[in-house]
């Protein structure tokens, strides 16, 4: 797909090292493989070391959460046509996949790793599949709370306002004090007691 969809910018993300794109990127990433060897700043080995021991073995594999990332960018910021987003965020699952398939199931970023698959299966129209990595996500690591966020922002776009309100309760009996849950909630709230006062 020559010119991927977004003027003036590389042609292939995994090789670009656009620094507007990489800037949008958790700051661990520069120091990954390859994005070490092509983004200034990225060869610091006290750096390099501190993430190795952070991370353990799986800090090897990185660089390809950090091209998800780039490509779900894309996706979501840069492109204009919806056959471009599509090639990016069904792109960004392989490097997700990537990471999630040598990663031990203990590795502290592997809920969020799924969480951001889990978005963009959500994305591209894959109800079940996105659905199933929430889960897998929240099982992974009860405590975290972007997939609660997710699953009830599928559930009120949905429709469904019970559900929503589930999981942002189930997220908050583990997490009572993160505001984008509670803010979700009382919208809900509002919205139920709109419902109400039309009867």
């Amino acid at each position: 797909m020559h010119g991927q969809g977004v003027p003036g910018y590389p042609d292939d993300v995994r090789y670009g090292f656009d620094p507007r794109e990489v800037a949008m990127l958790p700051g661990y990433c520069i120091y990954t493989q390859l994005f070490r060897d092509n983004v200034p700043g990225g060869r610091d080995p006290e750096k390099i070391k501190r993430w190795s021991a952070i991370m353990g073995p799986t800090f090897v594999h990185m660089h390809h959460y950090c091209w998800g990332l780039m490509k779900t960018n894309r996706a979501l910021l840069l492109v204009r046509s919806q056959r471009f987003r599509d090639h990016y965020l069904h792109s960004s699952l392989e490097e997700f996949d990537y990471v999630i398939n040598r990663a031990p199931s203990d590795f502290n970023l592997l809920p969020e790793i799924i969480t951001k698959k889990a978005e963009n299966l959500l994305r591209l129209g894959k109800r079940q599949a996105g659905l199933e990595e929430l889960e897998r996500a929240i099982a992974l690591k009860p405590d975290y709370w972007p997939p609660y966020a997710a699953m009830s922002d599928h559930y009120k776009d949905a429709g469904d306002r019970s559900k929503a309100r589930h999981w942002l309760e189930a997220g908050l009996s583990y997490t009572p004090d993160v505001n984008a849950l509670k803010r979700r909630l009382a919208e809900i709230d509002k919205g139920d007691r709109r419902e109400s006062a039309a009867r």
